[in-house]
Order: structure tokens, then sequence, then C-alpha cells
């Protein structure tokens, strides 16, 4: 998948890498509909955790996520361009990195961005390693310097049901950075 970056992001978001195909509910980013990441968007911006679904229920809606992530400005992408998948399933655990993305290039592509955030361990670890900085607490930020701009790195919980923590908790937590990234919330 090609990294979503609309013009005027200043924050981007990366994930680990997508499960597989079988399991996508959309062709976007976080397309398995047991993934909370679209819920916890709708729950903080909307005040519903299903607003990115379809009427049936069974898929999110790209077409109202992409439109949503271009008036926000928030940019999606993965940290990881190839990867293998050591167990047949989407686990980080059993993912290993052939691939890492090139996310000086990257963000070069949107020079507003300000914040990066990685959406759980894996992405967080692969993240920092390219940014050349530790890894922050989970909910927390480091900053960091990349091409004479001074950013912020987040590490953010992981959107995955397989993370066994509330979506209100996890919303929690990517509150306080929407709202220090400037994105009001309900």
């Amino acid at each position: 998948m090609k990294p979503f970056l609309p013009a005027g992001a200043h924050l981007l978001m990366l994930g680990s890498f997508p499960p597989q195909r079988k399991r996508w509910s959309m062709e976007f980013f976080y397309p398995n509909l047991q993934n909370d990441m679209w819920r916890i968007f709708g729950y903080l911006f909307f005040d519903d955790r299903n607003h990115f679904l379809t009427a049936d229920r069974k898929a999110f809606d790209r077409e109202r996520i992409e439109a949503f992530c271009r008036e926000r400005g928030i940019a999606l992408y993965d940290t990881a361009e190839e990867i293998i998948r050591l167990k047949d399933n989407a686990s980080d655990q059993f993912l290993k990195v052939v691939r890492e993305v090139d996310l000086t290039a990257l963000l070069a592509c949107i020079p507003s961005c300000r914040d990066v955030a990685a959406t759980g361990g894996k992405a967080a670890e692969t993240a920092a390693h390219l940014l050349g900085c530790a890894v922050p607490a989970v909910g927390n930020f480091t900053t960091f310097e990349l091409g004479g701009r001074v950013m912020r790195f987040w590490r953010m919980p992981s959107s995955s049901r397989a993370y066994p923590t509330p979506l209100e908790r996890k919303a929690a937590i990517y509150r306080v950075m929407f709202e220090e990234c400037g994105f009001p919330v309900k």
C-alpha cells in the first residue's frame, strides 16, 4: 500500500504492517474490522465509536476515513515496507521486518509535519531506530531532529484488540496526543 500523505499533514501515524489481506475490510490503513483504530477516531472526534463503519457495519468506510484525515492533516503509513510473518496471524510479536520505510524521504514529502506517532510496540521500536531516538513510554513523546526540523515522536498504544485494554482507555491516551498536536476532540 502506498503512503497516505495529504497536503498540509502535520501528524504522521505509523503502524507496523497491515494484517494478511484475508482480514481486510477495506483497502486502506488499519483495515482489520477487529482493529480499533477507526473506532478510537470515531469515539474521540464524533462521540460515536461506530462513526467510520459502513451502514451494514461489515467494513470501515474508506472514503469517509480518507476525507477526515485529509481535512485534519493526518498522514498514514507503515514502519516496514517488507516483512515476514513467522506465524499465520497479525501479531507483531511474530513479525520480522525485512525492509524498513525510508522515514527521512517520507517526512520530506510532508514538510508541515511536526509530529510522528507509532501505533504499537513494534512500530515504536522500528521508528525509534530509524529516527535515532529512544522509545518513549506509552502515551508520551520524545523530540528528535531531522533535516533541520525539531519534531515530536509519540509512542501510542496498539489499536489491536490483541492489546487487552478497553477502547475507552486507549482513546484516553490518544486524546492527549491529538490535543497536544492541535486536533480538537469531543
